[in-house]
């Protein structure tokens, strides 16, 4: 339980019984234990440390009324808040008595800064550093086969924009990084490694970018002077192609939302992630997703409206058996902020909330992914 072991690394679990999934993801487990040598607690507590100060800021994720309303928490049910991010979901799901939530986030700092919350929840949350599309194999981890809820707040976090060190925002000059997590590519080493016409390709998918083909020559033309290392070097080059008009947004913004879509495989993730709380979700069991953006919110429309309605079978061949719904729609209209949450958080301007009720019907076979630029195929140059 969370209360004895709190986790530093992978699967909230100790490093033997983590072994194979940290192998999966190439990373180490690592836990702050109570009963742990001084000398053992001292190295990973310094370790979590490091990875995220104690003092991180707390943000309320946004619809979070609307969110934990749709969840519809239950006294002793047990829930995956599985973009922990700040807590706020997790926060609320705890008011309920007897709950437990398994917490996951592919972000060190955010794990490190649940660690209060972790120790305020009595043994009831757990944390766990890992991708959201793992959550059945983080479930199971824990012992845990079905689930009463799952929420999810896709995309990245008010604290990751707001840490010029991570490189997500185009307004605050930093490295050019954009990884949520701590391994692989960084954005600086796609803008630097792949071929124009990947670029191009990139800024147009994740970042419907119109002006794709201009802003991947002048970023092809600008490295050859120098490599593009920081946020603001790739902000000025994209100013000189992309125009905005007074008042409009920053023109860096759909190319910095690409190259962060891509460097993490967002929406492969997204794809995989819903997939995942379909298998775990309990009959009545709710999914509640939140998204910022017309390619999160059509994924998670197009993946609901596919499973939320009778498949196979016709009147050519009556004996073909129907595939049952696998979800109740609870949202006809995607629920988007308030006026009040508007003022107060005027990135929640493009948020969108669906949610859906987990029926007795079996999971849908998994779908193929799409057949979109892999972040492995660019950087190996084919």
């Amino acid at each position: 339980m969370a209360a004895d072991h709190i986790p530093c690394g992978l699967n909230g679990l100790p490093a033997e019984a983590g072994a194979s999934a940290a192998d999966r993801i190439g990373a180490k487990p690592g836990f702050l234990q109570r009963d742990a040598p001084a000398g053992f607690q001292f190295f990973l507590a310094d370790t979590c440390a490091r990875a995220a100060p104690m003092s991180t800021p707390r943000h309320v994720p946004v619809l979070a009324r609307e969110a934990v309303e749709m969840l519809g928490v239950r006294d002793g049910g047990v829930y995956v808040d599985a973009t922990f991010g700040a807590g706020g979901y997790s926060r609320a799901i705890l008011h309920a008595p007897e709950t437990r939530v398994i917490g996951i986030d592919r972000d060190r700092t955010a794990i490190a800064g649940g660690f209060d919350l972790v120790e305020r929840s009595g043994g009831r949350l757990t944390l766990v550093e890992d991708k959201f599309s793992n959550l059945v194999e983080v479930c199971a981890a824990q012992g845990i086969d079905t689930v009463d809820g799952v929420v999810m707040d896709v995309g990245v976090s008010s604290m990751q924009l707001d840490q010029a060190g991570r490189g997500f925002s185009f307004r605050l000059d930093g490295p050019l990084d954009m990884r949520m997590g701590h391994e692989g590519p960084t954005a600086a080493d796609v803008v630097a490694k792949a071929s124009e016409a990947d670029l191009a390709s990139i800024l147009y998918i994740f970042g419907e970018e119109r002006h794709s083909r201009a802003v991947a020559r002048a970023i092809v033309a600008a490295r050859l002077e120098a490599p593009i290392m920081t946020t603001r070097a790739l902000a000025e080059i994209v100013a000189k192609v992309v125009w905005a008009k007074p008042g409009e947004i920053h023109p860096a913004r759909r190319t910095f939302q690409a190259l962060r879509i891509f460097v993490n495989a967002e929406l492969d993730e997204l794809h995989l992630a819903l997939s995942a709380a379909e298998r775990v979700l309990k009959p009545g069991g709710r999914l509640v997703v939140v998204s910022f953006h017309s390619l999160e919110d059509r994924i998670i429309k197009n993946f609901l409206a596919t499973r939320g309605k009778s498949s196979g079978g016709s009147r050519h061949l009556p004996e073909t058996a129907q595939i049952q719904p696998s979800f109740r729609i609870l949202t006809k209209r995607p629920v988007t902020p308030g006026e009040d949450e508007l003022r107060d958080n005027p990135r929640a301007r493009s948020a969108k909330l669906r949610a859906a009720e987990r029926t007795d019907a079996p999971a849908f076979p998994a779908a193929a992914l799409p057949a979109w630029p892999s972040l492995a195929t660019v950087m190996r140059g084919g």
